[in-house]
């Protein structure tokens, strides 16, 4: 799936410029991409517009309604909430096995170097619960993380793009 992921995301520079799932379907099919990898990617993919979609406001819409305490927000409203300066995100068990200590390092430093925002950060573990292996390894969770901001129209900071792509073990320590 991740193949697939990839060449979506090198081919098509924008979330709202790639094709439909059939004719994108066709398109991976002529690259030689195997039917069961194209149909975890495209159905991957769905769940992905979704999320992000939730993340990104209609223009004019509707405020979201206040959160009452103990009440547990709903829809967008989970997503687009603003996070406290305070505020400190529990990871449950299931997302600790799917993601492991090096990706929820990871998240931690793009949150701490403030490239990634609450919200973003809830839609990348959201699809990376959805992912098909567990659990995710780091580079797997790179992919997701540049699809995520593919997907919002978001362009990375140079550096953010950079640790997304390079390879850490190519890396010669100084």
């Amino acid at each position: 799936m991740y193949d697939v992921l990839v060449f979506v995301y090198e081919n098509f520079w924008q979330g709202d410029a790639c094709p439909e799932s059939e004719q994108l379907s066709l398109k991976l099919s002529a690259k030689g991409f195997e039917a069961a990898d194209i149909a975890t990617a495209l159905q991957w993919l769905d769940g992905l517009r979704l999320a992000t979609q939730e993340l990104q406001p209609a223009a004019g819409a509707a405020q979201v309604p206040p959160v009452r305490l103990g009440e547990a927000p709903a829809g967008p409203a989970a997503i687009t909430l603003a996070q406290s300066a305070n505020a400190m995100r529990v990871y449950s068990v299931a997302e600790q096995e799917q993601l492991g200590a090096e990706c929820l390092g990871f998240l931690r430093f793009l949150e701490d170097s403030q490239v990634l925002a609450p919200g973003m950060r809830e839609v990348i573990i959201e699809r990376a619960m959805a992912a098909p292996d567990a659990p995710v390894s780091l580079d797997e969770l790179k992919i997701i993380v540049l699809m995520v901001y593919w997907s919002t129209g978001i362009e990375p900071d140079a550096l953010v793009l950079d640790e997304l792509c390079d390879d850490a073990q190519d890396r010669v320590a100084h």
